[in-house]
């Protein structure tokens, strides 16, 4: 059954106790414009108020992708202006929250390539399945930009420190294998497997008492918080000035001019 949508990019149906929410950027490998950004929090607020929901499922559409990122193609419009750039990354912030604090159990099915802010959405949720060959990486060094402090701590507490920073030094792509080896995900399967692997899982977990997995999940995410002097602050300093660089802008036009960036440190 399908469930009202404000945009058609983002597609939310109802399947029994699942709640879909489908990323449907096909052209675009299901990169993420702002406007899908501003539709998961009022799709998932739509599968919270369903009492017959029980496991929040979020993929993408067709076999290629996952999520493959932000929709870099807006970055000139959206992303180029210091307000343009802190609307954007509020709209972000409140979509990967807008997961994350949802009382269900979500799981994230993967079905290639699951990058930047893709893996944001896929570590925003509690459970991580993917198929084989799916690839996972942030580029954002490649870019110039800086990846989200509330990103960057999901895949910290996910990962551990030493794995994090390999991701995002190299800012290459990541096997299904070493996503695995690293505890990026929890599970493989066939690609044609996938879909009913997931079903099979979410069924399990449907059938169980809510208000025990709810509990378990506060519970977990509370261990997963940051320390007393963690400085927000900071971080946020640190993310503008990446924002406001030479080396963003030189990230952006050698996207859009697909050639390699040279970036100055400045």
């Amino acid at each position: 059954m399908s469930i009202s949508s404000p945009t058609s990019k983002m597609i939310a149906k109802k399947d029994g106790a699942i709640g879909w929410m489908i990323f449907n950027n096909l052209e675009r490998l299901n990169a993420v414009s702002l406007e899908m950004w501003q539709a998961v929090p009022e799709i998932l607020s739509a599968f919270e108020a369903d009492e017959e929901i029980r496991v929040i499922v979020l993929t993408g559409a067709g076999d290629r992708a996952f999520v493959a990122g932000a929709d870099i193609s807006q970055f000139g419009e959206s992303r180029s202006s210091a307000e343009g750039i802190l609307a954007y990354e509020q709209a972000t912030e409140r979509a990967f929250n807008a997961i994350a604090e949802t009382r269900k159990p979500t799981i994230a099915m993967i079905d290639g390539y699951c990058i930047g802010g893709g893996l944001g959405i896929a570590l925003s949720c509690d459970m991580r399945i993917a198929a084989e060959g799916s690839t996972f990486g942030i580029p954002a060094a490649k870019l110039g930009l800086a990846y989200g402090a509330g990103g960057t701590g999901r895949l910290v507490h996910l990962v551990g420190p030493s794995f994090a920073k390999e991701i995002f030094f190299t800012a290459r792509r990541f096997t299904c294998d070493e996503a695995l080896a690293m505890g990026l995900v929890n599970r493989v399967t066939t690609k044609e497997a996938l879909e009913n692997f997931v079903r099979d899982y979410a069924a399990l977990i449907a059938e169980n008492a809510p208000l025990t997995v709810n509990t378990a999940k506060q519970v977990v995410d509370e261990f997963t918080k940051a320390p007393g002097n963690f400085d927000g602050g900071k971080c946020e300093a640190l993310i503008a000035r990446c924002f406001a660089s030479d080396d963003y802008k030189e990230g952006r036009a050698a996207f859009m001019e697909k050639r390699k960036p040279v970036f100055r440190g400045k």
